[in-house]
């Protein structure tokens, strides 16, 4: 009798210091996310009043509790660019696109790359960001230029069609209309132009090109 009263002691203790321990897992995860989120909004607030060494701290705060944090990697990248400091920059943006591959943080990456003229890597990039996000204009606006660069003229082209039919804006069909004229291909060009004409006429106001913010400033 002496035994069990001994055993089930030993299981209430178990138990009572497992309630314990999560208690104190929860209370210190609680903590943790409570600093996260007070950190955000510095690295935000941060950001948006250009004070980006305050910025920077909050970020490497933040990828301190969290080194896997996908989005800070990217925030980070985004205020190196601003930094003009294109190598640290391209290594946040790999970082992020490795521990999450988001079409922001390769279209992202591929902007460096297209600023550093590295323009086979921004293809790439832009590549993976359109199979991830294919209806979105401004990607393929991005890929036609940097397929401009490497005078794929096709696949600029290409690029450009694709930008109008996703999103026919004043802009995605200039930017056709050029590349129409400067390849020589009058008719298409002709039919751009009528479309653009049509659009100056028109009083209904246009909706404005989906664009994914460029971070190199």
């Amino acid at each position: 009798m002496y035994e069990i009263s001994i055993v089930l002691l030993f299981g209430f203790l178990t138990i009572f210091h497992s309630k314990i321990r999560e208690d104190e897992y929860a209370s210190i995860s609680r903590k943790i996310s409570d600093r996260l989120s007070k950190l955000w909004d510095i690295a935000h607030i941060s950001m948006r009043e250009n004070r980006l060494l305050r910025a920077e701290k909050a970020l490497l705060l933040i990828l301190k509790l969290d080194e896997k944090n996908a989005a800070a990697y990217n925030r980070l990248g985004i205020l190196y660019a601003k930094r003009k400091e294109y190598k640290d920059a391209i290594d946040c943006f790999e970082i992020a696109s490795s521990i999450e591959s988001s079409p922001s943080s390769l279209h992202n990456l591929g902007l460096i790359y297209f600023e550093t003229e590295n323009y086979d890597k921004a293809a790439i990039a832009f590549e993976e960001a359109i199979r991830l996000e294919p209806k979105f204009g401004a990607r393929h606006v991005a890929y036609a230029k940097v397929q401009e660069k490497l005078n794929n003229q096709k696949l600029m082209i290409a690029s450009l069609e694709n930008a109008v039919r996703l999103e026919p804006t004043r802009q995605t069909l200039n930017l056709l209309h050029k590349a129409y004229k400067d390849n020589g291909m009058t008719k298409e060009a002709d039919k751009i132009a009528y479309r653009i004409k049509k659009l100056k006429k028109s009083p209904i106001r246009l909706k404005p090109l989906n664009r994914a913010k460029r971070v190199v400033v």
